[in-house]
Parts: structure tokens; C-alpha cells; sequence
């Protein structure tokens, strides 16, 4: 007989998959892997294919060979794919000569795009029809080919696909309007252009743009003849949204992209190791530059005291401006020749908030040192320092995407030393040309 608390976690598990999947992600591996070996094979999967594909792969090796091969099988290629991408190859081969015959063939062929390309991430399931195929005939043979995938059913298709004779992509029929016509009518009469494809060797970002502007459920896949491929799904389009996100906020900070959490502590020192030294350089660029005005700092110390201030405020302005215009590179909202523009609505935004906080600073500097000198100088710095940095936050990521460099790659760290020198040289400096009315 089952405890209470059995009970319990089997009801979690059927109600909430997904908050399960987010609880267990904390938890250490063997506990998760000896739920996934026990449970149902239905709560199993539920939670296997929502877990992190880095846990997901190190499950696998804890669990026995039937049932991973059972789970493994239940999921779309496309997650197979981002799992297997986490294992060395002895273990890809392993896996993949356990699994059937047709789905290892898709899923091999799916391994020769570049990881973060549109084919890596497609399921070449896709319940595709001729012109002539009457719609009665479509929905008996979509209905057949869902009754086959749980993975599919899962992700139901809103149209059917129409194709020609050498698979060329004709155009989609949504479900809804199949649904309501008459069985013996053709497929043809009610057909409309798919209005957005991509193609397989299109990068993640393409993937990412065609979603924000499309809203599809499903995104057909062709090769460069408009072939049909296959389709990525919208959960797939999800988890890519989302990892293309993560990806550029941890290039962004010196990560490598290919580090996860759990990560062994080599692979996380190999990668993030090159990125300190460099920024330990950049912190002593800005150490120099307090080290030149030694002499200022000795005679009126309070501006020691307020170094972090001014160099704070710059690096919060530059951070907003580096965040937003990343953004617009990202979801193609704003392209090179926008620069201009952006560098100069950014230098505007920091003169405006530098004018706004540099009298908040000067009333507390005043009300604090009892000198107009000082309180002077700060406000002066401050705003100075914050159009630079709205100007740097903006054109880091657009001098990068110039250079054809990943314009997220330690954007950072980049903005940080200007920032900071920026900030540093103009307090600094105006306070040795006011030294006297300090």
C-alpha cells in the first residue's frame, strides 16, 4: 500500500509537470534519476522532457538501458539533438544505436547542421500532403501519424502541409478551416501561401527574429530549392528564445556559451579564467587612472569618497544603454546604419538623466561637505560621465557587430573599464583644474 506522501508526489507529478520539473532541478541527480527509473513511464517522460537537457544527459547514464531508451524515443529530435550535444561521442553512439532504426537516421541527420543553426533544431515528422489529397484523406492521415507520436501529440499541428511531388513547400492549410469542409474537397481549394520558412543552415538569431514578427505555432524548415525539411515546433521556438537570451547575457559577462550549471569545475576555470585576466588588465587601466591624480586626492580626500559614486552612476547608464541596443541587434529592430541615431538618442538619454541626478548628488554633496567646490565638481563629473557612458553602452555592441564579432561577447567587461576611466578622469580631472575652490 502507498504512503501518504507517495500518493502526494504522484499528484504533483499528473498536475503540475512543470513545477515538478522545477523543484527536482534542484535536487542531485541520482534522487532524479531513481524517480524517472520507478515512476510510470507517462510521469517519467512528463518530467524528463522538461528537466534541463544538462541534467537530462546526466540522468541518462544513471538510469537502466530500457528505460532510457524508452524515454529518449519518446522525445522530438530536436531534444534529442540538444541532449546528445552534452555527451561525449562514445555515449551519442551508444544511445543512438539503441534507439529505432528511423528515428536514429533523423536524428543523424539533424547532428550534421551547426548546433545553433534552423535544421538542428527542426523534427522532420511533419505530416505532409499533395494538392489533390482530398481533406477527408489529410486529416485520417494526420490523425494516423499523432496516434503514432506521443512527442506529436503533444504539439499538435494547427495546418496541414501541402507540398508537390518533389516535397517543394506549396503552402499550409489550417487546421480549423480543414476541420469545417466538406471530406471529399481538395486540399488545393483551401491552401495559402506559408507565409515564413527558414531555412536549415539559418542561424538561431534568423529562428528567434521569424518568431517575434510571426507569432507561427510551427515553422516550416526548407533546404535553399524550398524543399520541406521539416518543422520547428513551438516549444522548440520557445527554449530557443529563451536560450538565445541566456547565451547573450553569459557572452556578455566573459561565460562561454557552451557552459551550463552543471558544468564540471575544469571546463567552468578553462572558460571563464582568460576573461578575469583580461578584466584584472582593464582594472588596473582605471587604477592608473586614480594613480594620476595622486597628488589631487592627497590634498582633498573627501574625493575618495566620492569616486564610487560618480563611477557607479556611469556604469548603470552604460549597462541600460548596452542592454537596450543589444536588444534591438538581437530582434533586428535596429541595424548598423541606425547607428547614428542610437548613439545619439543614448548620449541624449545620459545628458538628461546625468542633468537630473547630478542636482539629487548636489544637494547631498553640499548638505555633506558644506562645499560648493566639490558639490560642483561632482555634478559637472556626473553628467559628463554619463553621456559617455551612454554613448560607449551604445556603440560596444554596433562596433562589434562591424567587425563582424558577436556583438554580446563580454560587452561587459568592455564597458566596465570605459566606464570606469571615464568616470575616474573626469571627476579627477575637473577637481585638479578646481583644486583651488575645494
Amino acid at each position: 500500500m502507498m504512503s501518504y506522501s507517495d500518493v502526494l508526489v504522484q499528484h504533483v507529478l499528473d498536475r503540475y509537470p512543470d513545477e515538478a520539473a522545477t523543484l527536482l532541478g534542484r535536487e542531485d541527480q541520482q534522487e532524479i534519476a531513481t524517480l524517472l527509473e520507478n515512476e510510470t513511464l507517462a510521469r517519467a517522460d512528463a518530467i524528463f522532457r522538461r528537466i534541463g537537457a544538462q541534467l537530462a544527459a546526466q540522468c541518462l547514464s544513471l538510469l537502466s538501458e530500457e528505460r532510457a531508451t524508452k524515454l529518449l524515443t519518446a522525445l522530438d529530435e530536436a531534444r534529442i539533438v540538444e541532449i546528445f550535444a552534452l555527451l561525449d561521442a562514445e555515449s551519442r553512439t551508444l544511445y543512438l544505436d539503441r534507439l529505432p532504426a528511423a528515428l536514429a537516421r533523423e536524428v543523424r541527420e539533424i547532428t550534421d547542421y551547426p548546433l545553433d543553426s534552423a535544421g538542428s533544431l527542426m523534427d522532420r515528422r511533419v505530416p505532409a500532403f499533395g494538392l489533390q489529397t482530398t481533406i477527408g484523406d489529410a486529416l485520417l492521415g494526420t490523425r494516423k501519424i499523432l496516434r503514432r507520436s506521443s512527442a506529436l501529440r503533444r504539439t499538435a499541428p494547427q495546418y496541414l502541409t501541402v507540398v508537390g511531388d518533389d516535397r517543394k513547400l506549396l503552402g499550409i492549410v489550417p487546421l480549423v478551416d480543414a476541420a469545417l469542409a466538406e471530406p471529399e474537397e481538395m486540399l488545393e481549394r483551401y491552401m495559402k501561401p506559408a507565409s515564413f520558412t527558414v531555412q536549415a543552415t539559418a542561424p538561431r538569431q534568423e529562428v528567434v527574429e521569424i518568431l517575434t514578427h510571426s507569432q507561427m505555432a510551427a515553422l516550416p524548415v526548407v533546404d535553399l530549392d524550398g524543399h520541406l525539411l521539416g518543422v520547428i515546433r513551438h516549444e522548440t521556438l520557445i527554449q530557443t528564445v529563451q536560450s538565445e537570451a541566456m547565451v547573450g547575457y553569459q557572452t556578455m559577462v566573459g561565460v562561454s556559451k557552451d557552459e551550463r550549471a552543471l558544468s564540471s569545475p575544469w571546463l567552468s576555470v578553462k572558460r571563464r579564467l582568460p576573461w578575469l585576466n583580461i578584466n584584472l588588465l582593464t582594472a588596473f587601466a582605471a587604477a592608473a587612472v586614480v594613480g594620476l591624480f595622486e597628488a589631487t586626492i592627497a590634498q582633498v580626500t573627501a574625493l575618495a569618497v566620492m569616486l564610487p559614486v560618480v563611477a557607479g552612476q556611469s556604469g548603470n547608464t552604460g549597462a541600460q544603454a548596452l542592454a537596450v541596443t543589444m536588444r534591438g541587434l538581437a530582434l533586428r529592430e535596429i541595424r548598423l546604419r541606425h547607428g547614428p541615431r542610437v548613439l545619439f538618442k543614448e548620449a541624449l538619454v545620459g545628458a538628461l538623466n546625468g542633468l537630473a541626478i547630478a542636482l539629487v548628488t548636489a544637494i547631498g554633496v553640499y548638505v555633506w561637505s558644506q562645499s560648493v567646490g566639490l558639490m560642483l565638481v561632482v555634478a559637472i563629473a556626473m553628467v559628463l560621465s554619463m553621456i559617455i557612458a551612454g554613448l560607449a553602452g551604445a556603440a560596444i555592441p554596433l562596433i562589434l557587430t562591424l567587425l563582424r564579432q558577436d556583438p554580446a561577447q563580454s560587452g561587459s567587461i568592455i564597458l566596465t573599464t570605459i566606464t570606469d576611466i571615464a568616470g575616474f578622469f573626469s571627476f579627477l580631472g575637473l577637481a585638479t583644474l578646481m583644486i583651488d575652490a575645494l
